[in-house]
């Protein structure tokens, strides 16, 4: 009940433009970001990388209402791999179609990804395609497959609580892909996505198991974002019986601020860990959707209520 509460205010209009100018909202909110600017991303990513970790950009922020602005967004990622390639970090950038004009025109979304790929190309830099609400996932595959032919430092997110996802996990096989595996993290209809958390778990790890077949035939980079430590443990449980695969080739990221002592433990055991740092004014989407991901995160919002 609560994760669809909090995945509708996600979404209402007023409350988008009303809670995030209450103090507790934004004291609670940096649980999650280390700031809304770029250069305090950048400040975190490069304590990050002091310590074997690397991270992934986005920029909050969906769609965009014409094409000054998707340009706008364009040009920030490109500031963004620029100031990466300068400051030796070894960071991913992971945007949103909706950011990059998608709602004015896939031609127009395929041709800004483009140009984004094309210096992240350049600059030796990887881009994540992030995955959005249902209306946008056979876009966002279209697209995806339309780039992954000719770029080779692309990849893209898919939901383990979406039935389609396994199929769209083979459909993608012979591009030799990225997929970055999330529960996922919208309000949609029992008719395409499992409306229970014990059934999207069951889900991802299936989903799981098929990338590591295929990450052992080299069909594949699988990464997979989660902060659910039973889920990484089986995950590792089931790499460890693979002989082809050790933990070293194992990919992890999870939210800045999350489940530390499990980074570091990741790390001490050879995993691959990315952070993605998240940063931008317009957060409080996003924030809500981080909420409905774990109960914890709510008793967090909740106590910060509490300190005035």
């Amino acid at each position: 009940m609560f994760r669809r509460i909090l995945l509708w205010v996600s979404e209402n209009h007023y409350l988008n433009n009303k809670l995030p100018k209450m103090g507790f909202v934004k004291r609670a909110r940096s649980k999650f970001m280390p700031g809304e600017t770029l250069e305090e991303a950048l400040q975190a990513a490069s304590e990050l990388e002091k310590r074997d970790t690397s991270t992934v950009f986005t920029l909050l922020g969906e769609s965009v209402e014409d094409l000054d602005e998707s340009r706008g967004v364009v040009d920030h990622y490109k500031t963004v791999l620029r100031e990466v390639r300068n400051r030796n970090l070894t960071s991913e950038i992971s945007l949103k179609l909706t950011q990059i004009g998608v709602d004015l025109g896939s031609g127009i979304a395929s041709d800004n990804l483009r140009e984004i790929l094309e210096l992240a190309q350049r600059l030796n830099l990887f881009v994540w395609i992030d995955i959005e609400g249902s209306y946008y996932t056979d876009t966002t595959i279209d697209i995806y497959k339309g780039v992954a032919g000719k770029y080779s430092n692309v990849g893209i997110c898919l939901q383990a609580y979406l039935y389609r996802t396994t199929d769209d996990i083979q459909g993608m096989l012979a591009l030799n892909p990225a997929i970055r595996l999330v529960k996922g993290a919208y309000l949609e209809s029992e008719e395409i996505a499992f409306p229970q958390k014990k059934d999207v778990d069951r889900n991802y790890l299936k989903l799981a198991d098929e990338l590591l077949v295929a990450r052992r035939r080299n069909e594949v980079r699988a990464v997979f974002a989660t902060h659910d430590s039973k889920i990484i443990d089986q995950i590792m449980s089931t790499i460890v019986l693979h002989e082809d695969l050790n933990l070293g080739d194992l990919e992890v990221h999870m939210l800045y601020g999350i489940s530390k002592h499990v980074q570091e433990s990741l790390l001490q055991s050879g995993v691959k860990v990315a952070v993605l740092i998240a940063y931008g004014s317009s957060w409080f989407p996003w924030y809500m959707r981080r909420l409905a991901e774990r109960p914890a995160n709510l008793w967090f919002l909740l106590s910060r209520m509490l300190v005035g």
